[in-house]
């Protein structure tokens, strides 16, 4: 399996999984030009889809789901009330109804040789979900956009070989930030997003031996650095009680506008 971080960040989502015969990809927030780049770059292409699994409605998610449904007519698989808010959304333009395949939480999707398990979210949105991906021999997930992260979400990430979780911001640059009051509140409430802190937090909760790769993602343009994040995130690690240190494992932040290297496994 390999999974690839095509861009993650507060102004645009793609992320790649696939194995050798299945591919999907985790929102198509970015436009058709760079999803297709950032495909091309592995050697695939948006005719090679099977799928795309959306985690919610918000534009970052979902900003180039129109042209690239249109031109490649692929499923969609998202939740009830992430179908409805794209449905709403003018921006993305008419997408054929039919193309839209309602997920569950804890209900299991096939998509070929892939195995979807959407992960519900506390998210400021209709439906949100974070997906893990397993094939016959390897797990993945994709977790961003959560406020906060609970007993049921830890046992999510359970045994997973890589992940790409949020750390989206630096309290204290948020704190000080521009940015004006109610979204700070937005922000840091259990709807918003993980701190550095926070993904450090839960990202020691669910190491273990077999985890390859870690790629922090959806970090704010506004309220932290990647540098910030990846110190941050190793500081909480090596404080936690649990038995490793962030330097036994591969750990990256995954690129704001560009593919990132990509997670093999």
């Amino acid at each position: 399996m390999r999974l690839l971080s095509i861009a993650s960040g507060s102004s645009g989502n793609c992320i790649y999984i696939g194995n050798d015969d299945t591919h999907i990809l985790i929102d198509t927030g970015i436009s058709g030009k760079r999803i297709e780049a950032g495909l091309n770059s592995i050697g695939l292409s948006g005719k090679d889809m099977d799928a795309v699994f959306v985690t919610h409605e918000h534009i970052d998610h979902i900003g180039g789901l129109g042209v690239f449904s249109r031109k490649w007519n692929v499923p969609i698989y998202a939740t009830a009330g992430t179908v409805h808010g794209i449905v709403c959304c003018k921006s993305v333009g008419m997408v054929d109804r039919d193309l839209y395949q309602i997920i569950h939480d804890k209900e299991n999707v096939t998509v070929g040789s892939l195995t979807i398990n959407p992960i519900r979210v506390s998210h400021d949105a209709a439906e949100p979900t974070a997906y893990r991906v397993s094939d016959a021999s390897h797990s993945m997930a994709v977790m961003t956009d959560l406020g906060y992260y609970t007993d049921e979400i830890v046992e999510s990430l359970q045994g997973v070989e890589a992940l790409l979780l949020e750390s989206n911001h630096d309290i204290n640059m948020l704190q000080v930030g521009p940015y004006p009051y109610y979204l700070k509140q937005r922000i840091l409430g259990n709807r918003g997003h993980l701190s550095n802190e926070a993904c450090g937090r839960l990202l020691s909760k669910v190491m273990h031996d077999d985890l390859k790769g870690v790629l922090l993602g959806h970090l704010s343009n506004e309220n932290n650095l990647p540098e910030l994040a990846y110190e941050s995130v190793r500081l909480e690690i090596d404080a936690s009680d649990n038995p490793y240190k962030a330097g036994d494992f591969d750990i990256r932040v995954a690129k704001r506008s560009e593919p990132s290297p990509v997670i093999k496994l």
